[in-house]
């Protein structure tokens, strides 16, 4: 979080508990007033009650009349108490309701921000090196690397556009049988293109049919050998795995990079999340791909996992219950 943003959230923080705890104080305030005030009621009345009747005379009636003021006594102070109470657990849930929507907009808001700096980055980087390569072109043959970067800023704008497409209900899902094995056969043959310096290994049964849709299923390949290709050194293979099983058809992307944290497995799936500070970190995105990922797997009835592989690396399985 930025300096300027965590002073804020600071300065907030104090004003909110400040104003918090000055109306728990006038809350106590206010019953210990009203308690005091039943009690000088109580002695009135009994001071009174003895002044006016004469115990000697009469007793069983000022022994009843004592009952009635400290039942009227008893029952104030059960007012006093439930009201209190009522009062009080009141303001702490809707102080504690408060407190976690700020903290989740500030979460959110910085989340947001963060995707803003990864964009901008993603984008200026893939069009100044088409267009230096565009200018060059003439005295070298730079064909290929405009293509790739041309095809990551392709890339880039797509995850955007469906992810907001989908979070929107803009996106019509399409629901349909088509060869998952030829499906991810034509994507790492598209990446091998791509990246002609990167050992790809497959192991991919055939006719493995699913039913969804063609272009999010394509979407969910690229962004899960996107990743592997992005946290993996150049000189280690990437291995595509598809089995069928019993009523599941179960995809691995395995890589050789440096692994995920297990404090951090759960959190890579959701939304703009990216392992490591925004400023510091190396390696380029926007915390889109795998929130897409997660996102298309639940849309077409598969989970997703992420486990450590053998002997280091990340292996992200789906599977598709058919």
């Amino acid at each position: 979080m930025p300096d300027n943003t965590r002073k804020k959230f600071r300065r907030a923080s104090v004003i909110y508990w400040m104003l918090l705890s000055y109306i728990v104080v006038a809350l106590v305030w206010w019953f210990i007033s009203l308690e005091r005030q039943n009690d000088k009621m109580l002695d009135f009345k009994t001071r009174q009650l003895d002044a006016t009747i004469d115990p000697d005379v009469s007793p069983t009636l000022n022994y009843t009349e004592y009952l009635k003021i400290r039942k009227e006594y008893n029952r104030n102070r059960a007012k006093h108490i439930s009201e209190g109470s009522v009062f009080m657990i009141l303001i702490l849930i809707g102080a504690a309701f408060v407190y976690r929507s700020v903290r989740r907009q500030i979460r959110m808001q910085q989340q947001q921000q963060n995707f803003m700096m990864a964009v901008t980055h993603e984008l200026k980087t893939p069009i100044s090196v088409a267009r230096l390569n565009l200018e060059t072109l003439q005295k070298h043959k730079l064909i290929r690397m405009t293509i790739q970067e041309t095809a990551r800023l392709n890339f880039l704008t797509n995850n955007i556009l469906i992810a907001s497409e989908l979070e929107g209900g803009g996106y019509k899902t399409s629901r349909e049988e088509l060869d998952f094995s030829d499906l991810l056969k034509d994507c790492i043959q598209d990446f091998r293109n791509r990246f002609p310096d990167r050992i790809f290994i497959e192991q991919i049964e055939p006719d493995a049919d699913v039913k969804g849709d063609p272009l999010l299923l394509q979407m969910l390949i690229n962004n899960l050998l996107e990743n592997a290709i992005k946290y993996s050194p150049r000189e280690t293979p990437l291995e595509a795995i598809l089995e069928k099983g019993n009523r599941l058809v179960r995809l691995q992307i395995k890589d050789q990079g440096p692994g995920i944290a297990e404090e951090e497995k759960r959190k890579i799936f959701n939304k703009f999340y990216r392992v490591g500070n925004e400023a510091t970190r190396k390696t380029q995105g926007t915390g889109l791909g795998l929130y897409l990922c997660s996102r298309i797997a639940k849309d077409h009835n598969a989970d997703i996992s992420v486990t450590n592989n053998t002997p280091h690396g990340s292996n992200f399985a789906v599977n598709f219950h058919l």
